[in-house]
């Protein structure tokens, strides 16, 4: 069997009096898509982090590829939720995606030729030259997440970690960033944790489900979790899961955030 790129094994997380979940086991396989899932405050960022070396876990240990995760490790992407720019800051498309190529380098920077040729390689990786000079603050939101994404491949990634890449965006760019991170998914190889509020922009690309909830989870695949039995143990309370027109519609989970969008164009 191939070696996971994520190993998480025993982990318990909490914060202050607060725990937010323990004796999470998970393993992450190169090339999986794992969507995670759960009310607000469940933990879905926070677990994001830990892999990311930024919250120490309670108890518990995570490995990237067979090593203990690390601040600042190169192995892990991280794509973040599309936010705003303050349109003051000047930097251009190409500066953003700049700081994955070098931003987290030590010693000598790649030479100028070198470094320009990778950033014009991973700006056409992710359909972003035309816009690669252009202030990012004045790009809409799926262009602003194209960047992102092509920042977060720079380090050639084992692990991509999604903190709710396409909130804020309408359904047009939502499936173009989400089938962004899919194909290069599928073309490179890496596993994917994709963080959400509302699963089904990527239900037909997601492996399993994580689904976090009241300091309790479940794993599975898709049609294993999203049920109304399982999330009703889960919140211990009624929950319906409504499947309808290739949608799934979770009904009754406490805090649960379901995304509708009207279809704008912005990508």
């Amino acid at each position: 069997m191939t070696d996971p790129v994520l190993s998480v094994r025993g982990a318990r997380l909490a914060l202050g009096a607060r725990t937010l979940w323990t004796d999470l086991d998970l393993d992450v396989a190169p090339g999986e898509f794992v969507a995670v899932l759960g009310a607000n405050g469940s933990g879905k960022t926070s677990l994001l982090r830990a892999i990311l070396g930024e919250h120490r876990l309670s108890d518990g240990g995570i490995l990237v590829d067979g090593r203990p995760a690390r601040r600042g490790d190169r192995r892990i992407g991280y794509i973040p939720q599309q936010r705003g720019q303050d349109p003051a800051l000047r930097i251009r498309g190409r500066d953003l995606v700049g700081l994955g190529v070098d931003g987290h380098r030590w010693g000598l920077p790649l030479p100028g030729r070198e470094r320009r040729a990778r950033i014009d390689v991973l700006l056409a990786s992710v359909g972003g030259s035309h816009y690669a000079n252009a202030p990012v603050a004045l790009l809409s939101g799926g262009e602003q997440q194209r960047l992102r994404v092509a920042q977060a491949l720079a380090g050639d990634p084992l692990l991509m970690l999604c903190d709710e890449p396409l909130a804020s965006l309408d359904l047009r760019a939502q499936r173009v960033v989400s089938e962004l991170i899919d194909r290069h998914r599928r073309e490179r190889g890496f596993g994917v944790m994709f963080v959400t509020h509302d699963v089904n922009p990527i239900l037909g690309m997601v492996d399993r489900v994580l689904y976090l909830a009241g300091g309790r989870f479940r794993i599975g695949t898709p049609d294993e979790v999203l049920r109304s039995e399982v999330l009703s143990e889960l919140y211990q309370a009624e929950v319906d899961v409504v499947r309808t027109r290739g949608r799934v519609v979770i009904v009754g989970a406490p805090d649960h955030t379901h995304h509708e969008h009207e279809l704008e164009v912005d990508a």
